[in-house]
């Protein structure tokens, strides 16, 4: 199944991460991502919101969406980018935000995809030494965020580095993987 975005020469992968303004930045960074687009996918409600998924009724998890060339950086080089962003071991969401639609997920639109990233979460469970919770689920449909949402990082970097700061992301992420 080639996802809208795909081209017979590039790929797509849509992950979770807690808030979606603090996954783009580690992948834009990337060589071989061409894109990333904040959004929200998993839920039943059609076009989503923010204000539907903060609410938390949607079912939607906020989500990234990445577009790469994949003779340029791997689907396993892009998970591993992944983990080391999260908190895989928190089931209630990410950093200070909290709730079902803040959880961390990656969404898989075949079995060859679902076992590269299985096989990258226990290689990641062995390094944390830990169960690893975040979920493993069926492509579903994909919803970008509003515009403003978008590159948040890069139009309001002042915000956007107090938010990460009192969030205590990075702190979280320095202890986790720290010597990892």
């Amino acid at each position: 199944m080639i996802a809208p975005t795909e081209t017979p020469t590039t790929k797509t992968i849509v992950m979770a991460g807690g808030c979606f303004w603090c996954m783009e930045s580690p992948f834009d960074a990337t060589d071989g991502v061409i894109s990333t687009v904040s959004g929200y996918s998993g839920g039943h409600l059609d076009n989503p919101t923010y204000k539907d998924v903060s609410g938390g009724a949607s079912g939607h998890i906020e989500v990234l969406q990445v577009t790469y060339d994949p003779s340029k950086v791997t689907l396993e080089r892009l998970l591993d980018i992944f983990w080391r962003n999260i908190d895989p071991l928190d089931g209630g969401g990410q950093f200070c935000d909290r709730g079902d639609q803040y959880r961390s997920a990656l969404f898989y639109v075949d079995d060859a995809e679902k076992a590269v990233m299985e096989a990258s979460k226990a290689k990641h469970e062995a390094i944390v030494g830990d169960q690893i919770v975040t979920e493993l689920l069926p492509a579903a449909p994909f919803y970008a965020a509003e515009d403003y949402h978008q590159d948040y990082y890069l139009r309001n970097p002042v915000r956007y580095k107090y938010y990460r700061y009192r969030c205590g992301r990075d702190e979280r992420l320095q202890e986790l993987w720290a010597g990892k």
